[in-house]
């Protein structure tokens, strides 16, 4: 049995709580809202989670030191956007060479930063892991059966929370590709919110598989030229992640997309879904990746012009759809 603690009490995180509970390990959960911790006390249950129980051995806090002292693995949970001020809290508390995996997908606005590098910035004395991949926290909490994808800088460190996570409902391969993990994870939220404002115009199949495979081309177009491994992107945290977040309604991304499709403002539609939707704050930094590293992802460019400029979701559609005419894949040599 390990001591585990699991910063941020989403609905991911307490998921994982859930998850890592019934592996046999103790699990402790904290969050930043005092009411939070009442609530999630007093009635067992998360509110985005349906019926499942949080386990009476699941300790949860609001105290960050206690839910981080004497802990062998620390889970970050917390939104893309406040990773870089939670780690910075958790630096007071962290011991030298604590394992800390972070289970975020997104990229820092502005830095164009990976997760794991701000961490890395705010906790230089961790060893920083990812865990990512096709998982939706409300299938997991449930016990259906999902695969992800450890990644980690040394072996061992990637190892251990194989190890630590692994269940018969619950397989871990590990990588020692965290950038490429990483920016599947991240940008494949962008790509969704493009299926689902095609499912809000009205759109079928053919479109949702279209974006799926030109989205996954631009992700490894833009990843290979950053350094990840184009095998990471043909895998499950890129083309597997990718498939479950445009194809199922536990997305946020998609569900986001399907209001903003119908005419609802991204102001509107965040709200209406009433949880982080982080394709929105990824689609600005893939943009400016995209110009950074001058790959082109018209899939990215209409999501933004649709999200910040105005632009209507019918005309970026059409946009796509009247580029100009070209190969599928350059790489490919005519004959005759």
């Amino acid at each position: 049995m390990a001591k585990i603690g699991v910063i941020g009490s989403g609905t991911w995180g307490t998921a994982l709580a859930v998850l890592l509970s019934g592996n046999g390990h103790q699990a402790e959960l904290w969050s930043a809202v005092p009411a939070e911790v009442e609530a999630l006390t007093v009635t067992r249950r998360h509110p985005n989670l349906g019926d499942t129980p949080i386990p009476e051995n699941i300790r949860i806090t609001g105290d960050l030191q206690e839910a981080m002292e004497e802990k062998e693995l620390l889970v970050l949970s917390v939104p893309s956007v406040y990773v870089r001020e939670t780690a910075g809290k958790m630096a007071p508390f962290l011991k030298k060479g604590q394992v800390v995996t972070n289970v975020a997908k997104g990229i820092e606005d502005g830095s164009l930063k990976t997760l794991s590098e701000v961490i890395e910035e705010e906790l230089p004395a961790a060893c920083v892991t990812v865990l990512s991949g096709p998982s939706h926290a409300e299938e997991v909490s449930r016990g259906l059966p999902t695969t992800c994808v450890a990644g980690a800088h040394k072996k061992e460190d990637a190892e251990l929370v194989q190890s630590l996570f692994m269940s018969r409902v619950f397989r871990v391969y590990t990588s020692p590709d965290m950038l490429g993990i990483e920016l599947g994870g991240a940008l494949k939220n962008v790509i969704a919110l493009a299926a689902g404002i095609a499912d809000g115009l009205g759109c079928g199949d053919n479109t949702k598989a279209a974006l799926i495979t030109r989205g996954i081309a631009e992700i490894t177009r833009l990843g290979t030229v950053m350094g990840g491994r184009p095998e990471t992107f043909s895998g499950l945290t890129g083309i597997g992640d990718l498939i479950v977040t445009c194809a199922s309604m536990h997305s946020r991304n998609r569900r986001a997309g399907i209001l903003i499709g119908k005419g609802y403002t991204m102001e509107e539609a965040m709200k209406e879904v009433n949880m982080v939707v982080e394709g929105v704050y990824s689609a600005r930094a893939a943009r400016a990746l995209s110009e950074k590293y001058q790959v082109s992802m018209p899939i990215v460019e209409q999501v933004n012009q649709v999200l910040f400029e105005g632009k209507s979701a019918k005309d970026a559609l059409y946009e796509l759809m009247l580029r100009d005419r070209r190969m599928e894949n350059s790489d490919l040599v005519w004959k005759a």
